[in-house]
């Protein structure tokens, strides 16, 4: 646990703004994320500013004359290493992960290449480019989703051809790049990694079909289990996983790893989150408790990563 009142001693001279909004299309979950933290910010007497991300953003970050960026951005340009490099260009410290790790994760193609480097389980997958041929698909049911898109928006579970169209069609919308991932049965659910170890593990139960935006974001839209009603062989090497891509991707601070435990106890890897949502139904702030950590402190521990990193 960390000690909550040497942060504050080292924040209480410096400017911190809360980097939200954007302008991809998860805006709406980013306002929600960077309001909870400012108000979790101001609440420790913090000086702090919300920044809403838009065209501008050199130009609102210099006018604010901030000493730390806390990223609360989700999607493209927030969560993808643009805005890292651009912070990094100004010199001015931010929170979480690097360019880096932020890129190979947005994209999930890269990012699943990736975990077949280190001999994580990924289900199999294509990735189709826009204006291209649909592919034959010989098994269903498969996944259509965006490569490069967060908040499960796009995603579809396809189990005939008719869906496959629309949902290629839908995934689009949001990217130039989709996946076509084969779809594993089993339990959903996510290993929060703070500061390079693994938080409990969450089991989500959607109401809906899956875990898609609705049942994200919506109150009562998904139930969280904590621990996880898993084998503990399952629980072991889903909280290992989520260690070692931590590790691999080079990530800081944190990262929360999707994945699907099947009926035999395997564990796939379905994506890693670099900028976790920090709403009031987001599963971050929900391990982050269960381990002892109230949202605040939390949202300190998120801070070091910047002044670790000046």
């Amino acid at each position: 646990m960390i000690n909550n009142d040497e942060i504050i001693k080292e924040l209480k001279n410096k400017k911190i703004g809360v980097l939200y909004g954007g302008m991809s299309s998860e805006r709406e979950i980013s306002i929600l994320s960077g309001k909870a933290i400012l108000k979790a910010l101001k609440k420790l007497k913090l000086n702090v500013c919300g920044i809403d991300i838009n065209k501008n953003i050199e130009q609102k970050v210099k006018k604010e004359k901030i000493d730390i960026a806390y990223i609360a951005l989700h999607g493209p340009i927030g969560e993808d290493g643009t805005i890292q490099g651009m912070l990094e260009i100004l010199g001015v410290p931010y929170t979480g992960c690097g360019v880096l790790a932020s890129s190979v994760s947005m994209d999930k193609n890269i990012s699943k290449n990736l975990f077949n480097c280190i001999n994580i389980l990924t289900p199999d997958w294509i990735v189709l480019k826009k204006f291209e041929s649909l592919p034959a698909i010989k098994h269903y049911p498969v996944v259509v989703k965006p490569v490069s898109c967060g908040s499960a928006l796009g995603v579809t579970i396809v189990k005939n051809f008719k869906e496959f169209s629309r949902a290629a069609k839908k995934a689009f919308e949001y990217d130039n790049e989709i996946i076509i991932e084969k779809f594993i049965k089993g339990k959903e659910i996510t290993v929060g990694v703070l500061d390079g170890k693994s938080l409990p593990i969450i089991e989500i139960v959607p109401k809906g079909q899956f875990y898609d935006f609705k049942s994200k974001y919506q109150r009562g839209g998904s139930k969280h289990i904590i621990p996880a009603n898993v084998s503990k062989r399952a629980y072991d090497t889903a909280q290992s996983y989520a260690e070692q891509i931590y590790k691999f991707f080079r990530c800081r601070a944190v990262c929360r790893v999707d994945m699907i435990v099947d009926k035999s106890d395997k564990v796939w890897v379905l994506e890693n989150n670099t900028i976790p949502g920090m709403t009031e139904t987001s599963l971050l702030p929900d391990a982050s408790c269960f381990a002892g950590y109230n949202f605040e402190s939390l949202v300190l521990k998120i801070i070091e990563s910047a002044i670790r990193n000046v």
